[in-house]
């Protein structure tokens, strides 16, 4: 329930259309009820045949609570689902904000099929908490309790039976349907994920599924889902509408007790049979109000449920920015030092980097190889505070990276990681992430130096550059970095999927704009390294081998040796 009452806090911020929205619903009902009282004592009074102007009032009367009772439904629907509305986006924009600290590392956690469920299909789930859960118990009491005291003016009888099918009907009904419903919309939720998990996974992996023949068999685990999800709406289906008729039918019952009661106190004189038709017909419409009740226990739990599973994804405590921010040394190259610096990833038992001692002088041209899984791409993470826990320091331009804020540091690097997102749209609009307003000459001049001239600015990129070669998304990637234009250059891998010629070609261009700035590279080919400054292998997490190309092949050791597998291999 901690996570409900989140979005209660959210609810009341929309104080003024809830009291609104439970102000006209009582009117509504109300007049509902005194639309059929003053109906069924009119049938009743003119049954006596009096002259019509002792019937004029009366009908007066019921026009009035016609009138009224169209009018106020409507202002409580306007304002309810205004509200909804407000209170849905203000939902949004709290989730938005609680999950947008932990972008970077929240994919290691969910698959996106699950991530995309909870985000879309449990916001949208909790648009009924407010119009079928917060308010509606509150009129159906409201008016309850009004009528039940407007009956004891003529029977006290009939108002404790009024009283006893309110409990029936509002409280203890929907309780004893509620115990199954929390089951069944927990079952309906999971196979919902694994729905859409499944449905992610056939879209994005289709092209290798028909590679490797798996595609049926993959549909076939997606039809399978959307089964289960449907069997399994069904029965929530079947229960709801059980619950609907079971209130429905206690509703009548109780109707028909007065009805039965009522004609006994007629016969014994204890009630005038004037208003006999008037106080059937007030149980009958009171108790439209309650009918609706039914299908609370359904939206409680769906609420409940959807509440839980939407901010479980963000209950981890965010990362937390310094008090007081020291600024990114913008005015030159930053130099860069890691001190004993170790790092495991959650759950794992092994450190993914393990007391690594290094030191990357300003405007200085470093390269980090070894083999994969060694924690290259790692260490350039922690720089980048994508994992902001770990063991040790690592300090730029002498500045402690802890004591900057992660914003500022983005803006000033220049990144290109190995997966870089591509977005639905145009060469132009994709390069002019990295900086506005540039104008379309320089544009054009960056896509000639990553050799991309055959590419307009106004070329259709597709989602995720899906219309991209692997080798075209890295230069258009370097080719972002090279507009941005900072000191600090932090490559992962970034030519992996470029021919030899084009890399050094590309690398050419790269270190000519980045004479005077620090350069990062990560990479497993080992060739075109002879320039570096300095060249740090690691393996298994740990730096073993620290310094220029031609002082790690004199020494022999594990660099010559990958060197030398690596000319055997292409050679």
């Amino acid at each position: 329930m901690n996570d409900l009452r989140t979005v209660v806090k959210l609810v009341m911020l929309e104080r003024k259309d809830i009291l609104l929205s439970i102000l006209f619903g009582f009117l509504a009902g109300i007049a509902a009820v005194g639309l059929f009282a003053s109906s069924g004592y009119l049938i009743s009074r003119a049954a006596f045949i009096p002259p019509l102007y002792a019937l004029t009032v009366v009908i007066a009367v019921l026009k009035l609570f016609g009138f009224t009772r169209a009018v106020s439904r409507y202002a409580e629907r306007y304002f309810s689902h205004r509200a909804t509305f407000t209170i849905l986006s203000h939902l949004r924009v709290s989730f938005y904000n609680k999950i947008e600290p932990l972008a970077p590392q929240i994919f290691q956690k969910y698959r996106s099929g699950d991530l995309l469920s909870r985000i879309v299909g449990d916001v949208e789930s909790l648009q009924n908490f407010f119009l079928r859960v917060y308010y509606p118990p509150i009129v159906l009491v409201i008016v309850f309790l009004s009528t039940i005291v407007f009956t004891t003016f003529y029977s006290v009888a009939l108002a404790i039976v009024l009283f006893v099918g309110l409990l029936l009907t509002g409280l203890i009904i929907p309780a004893v349907f509620a115990v199954r419903q929390k089951r069944l919309n927990t079952q309906v939720r999971e196979r919902r994920g694994e729905l859409s998990t499944e449905a992610a996974e056939l879209l994005y992996g289709y092209r290798d599924l028909k590679i490797y023949q798996k595609a049926e068999e993959k549909e076939s685990q997606l039809l399978l889902a959307s089964r289960n999800y449907v069997k399994e709406q069904e029965k929530e289906g079947l229960h709801s509408t059980l619950s609907h008729s079971m209130n429905t039918m206690v509703s009548l019952f109780i109707s028909w007790f007065v009805l039965g009661l009522g004609a006994w106190l007629v016969v014994e004189g204890e009630l005038n049979g004037i208003f006999l038709a008037m106080l059937v017909m007030v149980s009958l419409t009171v108790f439209e109000n309650a009918t609706p009740m039914a299908v609370f226990p359904v939206h409680l739990e769906d609420s409940r449920r959807a509440s839980k599973r939407l901010f479980s994804v963000v209950r981890e405590e965010p990362y937390q920015e310094p008090e007081a921010p020291v600024n990114f040394p913008v005015e030159q190259a930053p130099s860069v030092r890691f001190t004993d610096v170790t790092f495991a990833f959650k759950g794992e038992n092994y450190a993914a980097v393990q007391g690594v001692d290094l030191h990357i002088p300003q405007g200085s041209k470093t390269a980090v190889v070894g083999a994969s899984g060694s924690g290259k791409s790692t260490l350039l993470q922690l720089l980048l505070k994508i994992h902001p826990v770990y063991e040790g320091d690592i300090h730029l331009g002498g500045v402690n990276v802890e004591s900057m804020e992660r914003e500022d540091l983005w803006a000033h690097t220049n990144v290109v990681l190995q997966e870089n997102h591509f977005f639905y749209g145009t060469i132009r609009n994709n390069l002019e992430l990295a900086c506005d307003g540039v104008p379309a000459e320089l544009l054009t001049e960056v896509l000639q130096k990553v050799k991309l001239e055959h590419f307009s600015l106004e070329d259709e990129v597709l989602e995720r550059g899906e219309n991209l070669s692997g080798g075209e998304k890295q230069r258009l990637a370097i080719a972002r970095a090279m507009l941005k234009g900072e000191h600090l250059w932090l490559l992962d891998e970034p030519t992996s999927s470029v021919d030899a010629l084009t890399e050094q070609a590309l690398y050419d261009e790269l270190f000519a704009q980045a004479a005077d700035d620090t350069v990062v590279l990560v990479s497993h080919r080992l060739a075109g390294l002879e320039k570096m400054d300095q060249i740090i292998v690691m393996d298994h997490g740990k730096v073993v081998e620290t310094g220029t190309f031609d002082e790690l092949m004199a020494r022999q050791g594990y660099f010559y040796e990958m060197k030398q597998i690596e000319k055997s291999v292409f050679l």
